[in-house]
């Protein structure tokens, strides 16, 4: 139980009991059969105990914590057969390799992480990109899509952003050459880019979408984004019922801001991704409706798509889980509890789409654990009405 410091109250007084388990169990067999997913994603190893797929959960830094609670509990209600294996691990933490070290092996021991946003810590390093180094996993896929119920001066987004999550500038390679003078380098190699262009249209294909376009600066960086963009169209011609463009990444995002219904899939190097994900998230909600999920090729890793840690909300219980939830929903898809994570993203997205439960980024006032509580007593409806 963990109590909210801006009402005085707790979870568990927001939380109803619900008669999911029932239903769930039967809906959550780890039986049911799909086919084989983009980029080997289904042959992610998963630790198996009791029947339950154990998944690493760290919940991170500020709001992390309470977004987390959230997932845990709707779980609970819904009787999935998942086990947490936590790991509290944040900016302070952090500091201590061994902590470091053991969510590592936690995570490649699972297969399958749930993770909120690390902070960097005081001697710059950088948690998220050591996580995403340590465990290659190198693809980063994010979802923006249009919900009724937020109003934004645009409608009927579905966009995907894949980024490539292991090198490009985030390669963690700058240096002060002589004093006042910095150098950062950025690399950009051709065996990481053909894996993400193919990763790209792989997953275009397996999710029958139409186009992929590629992001790119190669006009001015002629040999690190042309690289890029050449493998991206060598990969392109082994695809061709999927439309292939290119486009400059400053020209990209003004055409999200005038026509972003264009865009399809876009392939970019981890700079232009972490810019145009965040932009496309602000179209269509903000950080708190956006999920995301990052592939190698044995693990899979499940965090909210824009990576903030809202340090300045920690203890209020006011941030909006549907980022975290949605990203939940997400990982029970790649357990293959389809029907499962199909049932919770259509909960959440009612709930939003409703507007009667709503959190200070959708213009309302309810809370961390209300925002949950909706979500519960909408998978209860939805049960109720099959």
């Amino acid at each position: 139980v963990v109590s909210t410091q801006s009402t005085g109250q707790t979870f568990q007084h927001y939380f109803k009991q619900i008669n999911l388990r029932t239903m769930l169990r039967r809906i959550s067999s780890p039986a049911v059969s799909i086919g084989r997913a983009a980029v080997s994603t289904s042959a992610v190893p998963r630790t198996k105990y009791g029947g339950k797929t154990t998944v690493t959960l760290i919940p991170g830094d500020g709001v992390g914590p309470e977004l987390a609670e959230s997932v845990t509990t709707i779980f609970k209600e819904m009787a999935v057969p998942v086990e947490f294996e936590k790991i509290e691990l944040n900016r302070e933490q952090m500091k201590d390799e061994g902590s470091f070290d053991y969510a590592i092996k936690s995570l490649k021991r699972n297969g399958v992480g749930l993770k909120g946003v690390i902070n960097r810590s005081a001697d710059f390093r950088h948690h998220n990109l050591e996580f995403r180094g340590g465990l290659d996993v190198y693809a980063n896929v994010v979802r923006c899509m249009s919900f009724e119920g937020i109003q934004t001066h645009h409608t009927g987004i579905d966009l995907i952003a894949i980024r490539e999550n292991t090198e490009g500038e985030y390669s963690s390679l700058e240096h002060e050459s002589v004093s006042g003078v910095v150098e950062s380098l950025k690399i950009i190699t051709q065996e990481k880019s053909m894996r993400i262009a193919k990763f790209a249209f792989d997953y275009a294909r397996e999710h029958n979408r139409k186009k992929v376009t590629c992001i790119h600066k190669a006009n001015i960086m002629k040999l690190s984004d042309g690289l890029f963009k050449a493998c991206c169209k060598e990969v392109s011609e082994d695809y061709p019922m999927i439309e292939y463009e290119e486009q400059i990444v400053d020209n990209t995002c003004q055409q999200l801001v005038i026509n972003p219904q264009q865009f399809d899939v876009m392939v970019m190097p981890n700079l232009y991704g972490n810019l145009v994900s965040n932009l496309a998230a602000g179209l269509v909600g903000g950080a708190g409706v956006v999920p995301s999920k990052s592939y190698g090729e044995n693990i899979a890793v499940f965090e909210p798509g824009a990576r903030h840690t809202w340090m300045e909300m920690k203890g209020m219980y006011v941030a909006n889980p549907a980022a975290m939830v949605l990203s939940s929903a997400f990982m029970l898809k790649h357990l293959q509890l389809h029907e499962a994570g199909d049932l919770l993203i259509k909960a959440v997205k009612n709930v939003i789409n409703r507007r009667e439960v709503q959190t200070r980024d959708l213009g309302g006032s309810s809370t961390t654990p209300e925002m949950t509580r909706a979500f519960l007593n909408e998978l209860d409806t939805l049960y109720k009405n099959q």
